[in-house]
């Protein structure tokens, strides 16, 4: 049995469906079982939070599988996770991580994923990391700004990142929830080709038939605004514009050839992802 928390997330969906067309037996945990009824029929809902421990042993009883993706920047969730799998005593977890950890420095967004994966390590069970990239849904994040007023803001200017798309990184994990020979790998997942901002803006204008603006970003606080509206916390902050001075400054892009390995294909293309998805990126209705 296989356990998927963060199912109805967008990797998570897309994990929970792999992992039902390979025929594996899915349990998934869910704090609303209403939220996964678009799911297969045949993968067994677990009712219960990763906030409440006491939710969990049912979700953990007879799984030996974990594929673990915790929200938010604390560790609570990952102890609460790591405890109940020792108590059922699973044999792998696969944790969803980020590639911000392999930077030296780490920076705060990767310390908190780092801490993640140094608290499996110290658990014993064996483990596989998935460091992805930035990923190609991202791009939702202009949904505001283009349908109100046509137009990105960039905060990162020459900055380039290979997106990839997470129906790829659901693939991955798939292979390594199913497959022998993963356990101890740390797996640095990314898209096949570097974009600026307004190189992906370029792209997804056109899959869209609309003129979409860029514009610089004038400040760092307004790039946290653009991407937390409502507000961050100051921490939360503090390391996105700490995140995002790192993406300016490569100028170059990180771009591994992992997925293909691990897939026998190339990885989607942000073009693909732009195709499939341009009907979100259409003007609102007056």
């Amino acid at each position: 049995m296989l356990l998927v928390t963060g199912a109805t997330g967008r990797v998570g969906r897309e994990l929970v469906r792999e992992l039902d067309a390979r025929g594996a037996a899915v349990r998934i945990l869910v704090r609303d079982a209403t939220r996964a009824a678009d799911l297969p029929e045949r993968v067994e809902r677990a009712v219960g939070d990763l906030d409440d421990p006491a939710t969990l042993a049912p979700a953990f009883a007879g799984v030996e599988r974990l594929f673990l993706l915790v929200p938010g920047i604390g560790l609570e969730h990952t102890e609460h996770a790591i405890t109940a799998a020792q108590a059922a005593g699973l044999r792998h977890i696969v944790l969803l991580s980020s590639y911000a950890v392999t930077y030296d420095p780490i920076p705060a967004m990767g310390r908190w994923h780092h801490q993640r994966e140094q608290l499996i390590r110290a658990s014993g069970i064996p483990a596989t990391f998935l460091r992805p990239g930035g990923f190609t849904t991202n791009a939702f994040d202009w949904l505001p700004t283009i349908q109100t007023g046509g137009y990105v803001l960039d905060p990162v200017g020459p900055g380039r990142a290979a997106l990839i798309d997470p129906a790829d990184i659901a693939a991955v994990a798939a292979v390594t929830l199913t497959e022998e020979g993963h356990v101890g790998e740390e797996y640095l997942l990314t898209g096949g080709e570097p974009f600026t901002v307004a190189e992906q803006v370029e792209i997804l204008a056109k899959a869209a038939g609309r003129d979409i603006e860029v514009r610089t970003v004038a400040t760092p606080a307004e790039a946290v605004r653009f991407r937390y509206p409502q507000g961050a916390p100051p921490a939360l902050a503090e390391a996105l514009i700490e995140g995002l001075t790192l993406m300016r400054a490569d100028t170059v892009g990180v771009c591994t050839d992992t997925v293909r390995r691990l897939l026998g294909r190339d990885p989607r293309t942000f073009a693909d992802w732009c195709e499939r998805n341009a009907g979100a990126f259409q003007p609102l209705s007056s």
